[in-house]
């Protein structure tokens, strides 16, 4: 069991070995979860301002869409989806946590790129996630529609407790406006930075 800070700044090592940066990774989107989604708490203004193409920075808002004039659906809003979080992990080598949005806003919305993802350990430290390196789609949610992004993470088999992580802070896409689940999967190994599986996201992807 790990009491001090010391596992938490090795998995900083670790995430900065693999590049880390701020937020917004990469995966393919999910079309299901395999576990009982996790409630979420709104957190108003607790992320920070949009990204500028190629930079990240914590749970901050995803890359610009565009023009979102007459005619055109606008971004999806925080406060418009419901926020889920499961566990989609299936081997002992990679951890798979889903995080879903789904339009409860009653109108269509657009959602593009990359969420903010920041990390809560049990030390109380914080791990800001790396997006990878797959492309965004920019997806059209009728009301009632889902999209998700998968983050993936390196999967505690040593034996031991590893870190604990306990909560997971997300920003949608061009928003700034959080979301605070709780974290549903394991823990993350305490790691020299040399393990094969990055800890990363996938931008979001429409389901179904």
């Amino acid at each position: 069991m790990l009491h001090t800070r010391k596992a938490a700044a090795a998995v900083i090592g670790l995430v900065a070995a693999l590049s880390l940066t701020a937020c917004n990774g990469d995966d393919n989107a999910s079309d299901s979860a395999q576990a009982a989604p996790t409630e979420a708490t709104a957190t108003p203004g607790s992320a920070g301002a949009s990204e500028q193409a190629g930079q990240s920075a914590g749970a901050s808002a995803g890359t610009s869409t565009g023009d979102t004039g007459s005619g055109k659906a606008g971004i999806c809003r925080t406060d418009e989806l419901e926020v889920d979080a499961s566990d989609n992990t299936t081997d002992k080598t990679e951890g798979v946590v889903t995080v879903s949005f789904k339009n409860g806003g009653g109108r269509d919305c657009r959602i593009y790129g990359f969420a903010g993802v920041d990390l809560k350990t049990a030390q109380g430290d914080t791990l800001s996630v790396t997006r990878n390196s797959e492309k965004p789609l920019s997806e059209i949610l009728a009301d009632g529609d889902s999209a998700a992004f998968n983050i993936t993470f390196p999967y505690n088999n040593s034996g031991g407790s590893g870190v604990q992580l306990t909560d997971l802070v997300v920003t949608p896409p061009n928003e700034t406006k959080s979301v605070t689940l709780k974290w549903p999967a394991g823990s993350l190994p305490v790691s020299d930075g040399s393990d094969s599986v990055k800890l990363e996201i996938s931008p979001v992807g429409k389901v179904g």
